[in-house]
């Protein structure tokens, strides 16, 4: 029993300590994940409170995996995790019943699951945490009380700060697809051979004041009696989806410059906000100088935004102001406004507000970086 119980310690201590580590990576991803739930639950009057949750979530499931993985107030921390899978298995099983949001977000964006996968995830992790909790008043202490609480707290202040860190200055790893190196338009091809999206389609015909439904290979294609009405096409399996498959750029005239953007072969530099009226007008300014210098210099720059026209109107002076998803704008750069740099289609910069290069020595590093 003994050596189920350390086990259980291992792979429970362990999954936590993923879990909240991956999420503390990218705590905005993990925002956004809240925002989602909560759209999707009409809890709309909770949305300030996404990024306080999710930083508070990622730091109780590391610190408890830490505690049950190293024994530091062991009891603790395996009550912690029961009391989290008291909460989140039941959830699961109704999120996956329901499918209000297709990815669950547990492990970030590192590993994406279903939710049944997350579902039976929980249901498999649940066994090794019921030894442990059966046997809870087993545990022993490693040092002192105090001093083990004193561990436990210095590691709880750590990484909350390893969480803003990465909030403040991009994650320090990017499980996304818009990562340093990436080529978009590579990502973006669906390769030869992989399938599409199947659809069921169902056709709707009249006769006689009676409609009725047929499939394709039953319709009444020679039958003239019946009048075609309508037609329904329904998904029945997703398909391969590249990395990268909603990147546009639409200037606010209408004009789409993808192909212009990503076939360029000079420096491009972009600055990104998902809404330029919610961003620092401070930050949006440097950038904006950047943007200026690098086109003084012969170069691209481009702002991308999902803001509406009002807010474009509000910033066009001479920019490159241009239209992109909201969720693309989120998933290209953790940050509002946050900045990347393009050669050829390649990503070989990225930076948020916080840690964008000063312009003269930005440009002096692209000037004396080999093609």
């Amino acid at each position: 029993m003994k050596i189920l119980r350390i086990i259980s310690r291992i792979i429970a201590g362990s999954a936590f300590i993923f879990s909240g580590t991956v999420k503390a990576i990218d705590p905005l991803g993990s925002a956004y994940k809240f925002h989602d739930y909560f759209l999707a639950f009409h809890l709309d009057f909770l949305q300030f409170l996404s990024l306080p949750l999710a930083v508070l979530l990622c730091t109780a499931e590391f610190v408890t995996g830490f505690s049950v993985l190293t024994g530091f107030r062991q009891k603790a921390g395996i009550w912690g995790i029961s009391i989290f899978m008291l909460l989140f298995t039941p959830l699961t099983l109704i999120l996956a019943l329901t499918n209000p949001v297709s990815d669950c977000g547990c492990f970030g964006d590192a590993i994406h699951l279903t939710n049944w996968q997350t579902f039976w995830k929980n249901v498999v992790l649940l066994i090794f945490i019921l030894v442990l909790f059966t046997g809870r008043n087993k545990t022993q202490s490693i040092l002192k009380p105090v001093r083990e609480w004193f561990i436990i707290s210095f590691v709880t202040l750590l990484f909350v700060l390893f969480s803003l860190f990465n909030y403040i200055y991009l994650p320090v790893i990017d499980f996304l697809p818009y990562s340093i190196n990436s080529n978009i338009r590579e990502k973006m091809i669906i390769p030869e051979g992989m399938p599409g999206d199947q659809y069921s389609t169902t056709f709707i015909y009249e006769k006689e004041g009676n409609r009725k439904e047929f499939t394709l290979d039953n319709y009444p294609a020679n039958d003239t009696s019946w009048k075609f009405v309508d037609q329904k096409s329904i998904l029945i399996k997703k398909g391969y989806q590249p990395p990268i498959h909603d990147f546009s750029v639409t200037t606010v005239n209408n004009e789409n410059i993808t192909d212009s953007v990503l076939n360029y072969h000079g420096y491009t530099l972009l600055l990104i906000s998902k809404k330029l009226e919610k961003a620092n007008p401070i930050y949006l300014k440097s950038g904006f100088e950047t943007g200026k210098e690098f086109i003084s210099k012969g170069m691209r720059f481009y702002v991308l935004t999902a803001s509406g026209s009002d807010a474009t109107k509000r910033y066009d002076n001479d920019l490159n102001i241009c239209l992109t998803d909201e969720t693309t704008l989120k998933t290209m750069v953790r940050s509002n406004p946050g900045f990347m740099l393009l050669r050829n289609g390649t990503i070989i910069g990225k930076w948020s507000w916080a840690n964008l290069p000063e312009k003269n020595r930005m440009l002096s590093d692209i000037i004396n970086r080999k093609p």
